[in-house]
């Protein structure tokens, strides 16, 4: 099969098209022909040697949720899902390519009115965003803020906040076009990436969902109204300052907090009902897949140096 693999870390140019043997799934696992694979910023880190310290090595297969039919299956694993069309995270690796293994407890089966390319966009981030937000215990009548808000996750937390019953929501982002994009997404307040240029915008949030981190993340503390929570669900920017917390100390009075969230604490099983819903909203229409471009999978490196270079909005795809 064609694979892509990270022959050097660093650029882009150090992804390669291979050929490689089809997996044979393991216990508890399915082997999925792969219709569309999404491109997301951990491959990138993964890609620029960022992670070398936990394991990667060259020759890895970047790629962590794909979607299309599942052809072979376990032992352990029900053979009625061979036929389906499914959503699987692989992991940390291994989508990148015409065939994948994942485990059957992250494989999800998609309606017939939902394409492949639609899944991929929606089915990580729309579960990072659904359980930031109530990691956050954002209410009806909130404010919120999301800093990063045209990526995935954050184009995510913009529309269910708004169909949470937020009383405003604000992004971060770097352009005009893609604040007006944003605002018929649910974004009620268009702001740089410091958090400045509205007037009518909201003094303070009740919530702050942040994509972005890096070194300006304490600043947002200054936007937290009091009791307000403030809840990191990625990094693109990196890690924050290591005496963050000191701007958290210094307003002790307002009761502010700060929390990292993880989709990997939730259970498989909730993340699984919350994705088929969401999966079942997008088919209605009712919640919006954005899409930055679907490329094939020998394009990679075209992908990767658009993510690079902070172009994207929503979510590249990648069709082996």
């Amino acid at each position: 099969m064609k694979a892509i693999v990270i022959q050097r870390f660093g650029g882009p140019e150090g992804l390669a098209v291979v050929d490689l043997p089809d997996p044979v799934p393991a216990a508890g696992q399915v082997v999925i022909a792969t219709e569309a694979v999404g491109v997301g910023g951990v491959d990138t880190v993964i890609r620029s040697g960022a992670l070398a310290a936990y394991g990667f090595t060259a020759g890895h297969v970047p790629g962590g949720e794909v979607a299309g039919t599942v052809t072979a299956v376990g032992d352990g694993v029900d053979a009625a899902w061979i036929g389906e069309r499914v959503w699987a995270a692989t992991g940390t690796g291994g989508g990148y390519a015409e065939r994948a293994s994942a485990p059957v407890d992250e494989v999800v089966a998609l309606p017939p009115n939902l394409s492949a390319v639609d899944a991929v966009t929606l089915g990580s981030a729309g579960v990072v965003a659904h359980f930031g937000l109530r990691h956050a215990h954002f209410a009806p009548g909130e404010t919120v803020l999301v800093r990063g808000a045209a990526g995935s996750i954050g184009i995510m937390a913009v529309q269910l906040a708004a169909r949470g019953g937020a009383a405003a929501v604000g992004v971060t982002t770097s352009s005009y076009e893609r604040g007006e994009r944003l605002r018929r997404l649910g974004a009620t307040h268009v702001l740089d990436r410091s958090g400045d240029g509205e007037e009518e915008a909201p003094a303070g949030y009740d919530v702050i969902i942040d994509v972005v981190a890096g070194p300006d993340l304490p600043s947002f503390f200054d936007r937290l109204n009091p009791n307000g929570r403030m809840v990191a669900v990625g990094a693109v920017a990196g890690q924050p300052p290591a005496d963050f917390g000191t701007k958290i100390m210094a307003a002790f009075q307002k009761s502010m907090s700060f929390a990292a969230f993880s989709a990997a604490t939730v259970t498989g099983a909730d993340r699984r009902a919350v994705r088929s819903e969401q999966f079942a909203a997008a088919g209605r229409g009712e919640i919006e897949t954005v899409v930055h471009d679907v490329l094939p999978l020998d394009a990679a490196v075209a992908a990767h140096r658009t993510m690079d270079a902070g172009e994207v909005f929503g979510r590249i795809v990648l069709t082996p």
